[in-house]
């Protein structure tokens, strides 16, 4: 039996994962899937020998990109996830209850057959709400062709590498552009800038030449070692970004939403980002 698992994202460094147990291990149509347990994280997800996401803080990570957007956006009915095949974002998606479709995108379908029935704690049922629209096909060709128009878009990505590579191409984000309804914000997966800066640098280049205001905010996820996470934000509704404190309270408390990392103080001051990244985005877009 399997254990360890050493995370292979990185050359010359890395984490290691004792393994308890192993839940499904397997070759999709697209990735090689792992689901193992451990005793400080409990159950953990890798593709590609990247690990995705862990039951012990994937929370940190879903409540972010989820609640930043649709607090910002105040009045959010239509939503889409690309990516997110481990139900994670749809789950807190749904907890707003002014949702009337959440729309999720996932290229390789095996996974989310198998997520449904390994990682019960992160979809918490989410598959199963009569609101939920799963569409098994790649990300890049939905939002080009979907015809649809959504209040937020949510791109759940892997990294830049193998299937999640084109979500990352200025093209992805125009297509995004096209789909959202006034007033819609895109949101994305951007890697830790200190170990993955070239993420920041290229989509803050990308973004910037697709929508009026554009920016990144962050948060911090154990499992994505090396520091802060950085998430992409991108819409042509200036004030979002700038929502007062008092409004995103006020839609807080309206939501009743109990979470474990999310609140409107932390919303505003995730989009202070340190001076390195402030340096790589300026220098990107010069």
């Amino acid at each position: 039996m399997m254990k360890q698992y050493v995370e292979t994202l990185y050359d010359a460094y890395g984490q290691l994962f004792s393994v308890d147990k192993v839940y499904f291990e397997s070759q999709t149509e697209h990735q090689h899937l792992l689901i193992f347990h451990n005793a400080k994280f409990g159950r953990v997800m890798a593709l590609d020998g990247i690990i995705q996401t862990t039951e012990r803080d994937e929370f940190v990570y879903h409540e972010m990109l989820t609640h930043v957007p649709i607090f910002a956006h105040g009045n959010a009915r239509r939503a889409l996830v690309i990516g997110g095949g481990d139900g994670g974002m749809l789950r807190e998606v749904l907890r707003h209850r002014q949702i009337a479709q959440a729309t999720l995108v996932e290229i390789d379908g095996e996974l989310v057959d198998i997520c449904k029935k390994f990682l019960p704690n992160h979809h918490q049922g989410a598959f199963d709400d009569a609101r939920t629209r799963v569409v098994i096909q790649d990300g890049i060709d939905f939002v080009q062709n979907c015809g649809e128009t959504f209040d937020v878009i949510i791109t759940d990505s892997t990294d830049p590498i193998g299937p999640g590579e084109v979500l990352f191409k200025e093209t992805y984000y125009a297509a995004c552009r096209k789909c959202l309804a006034p007033g819609g914000v895109l949101v994305t997966q951007n890697g830790v800038p200190f170990m993955q800066l070239d993420e920041v640098r290229n989509t803050a280049g990308h973004l910037s030449k697709v929508f009026k205001d554009w920016s990144f905010f962050s948060a911090s996820v154990p499992t994505y070692v090396g520091g802060i996470m950085a998430f992409g934000w991108a819409t042509d509704d200036e004030t979002l970004r700038g929502v007062p404190l008092e409004t995103l309270e006020k839609r807080y408390a309206e939501a009743d939403l109990e979470t474990r990392y999310y609140h409107p103080a932390l919303h505003q001051a995730s989009f202070a980002l340190p001076q390195y990244v402030k340096v790589a985005i300026d220098t990107a877009i010069k």
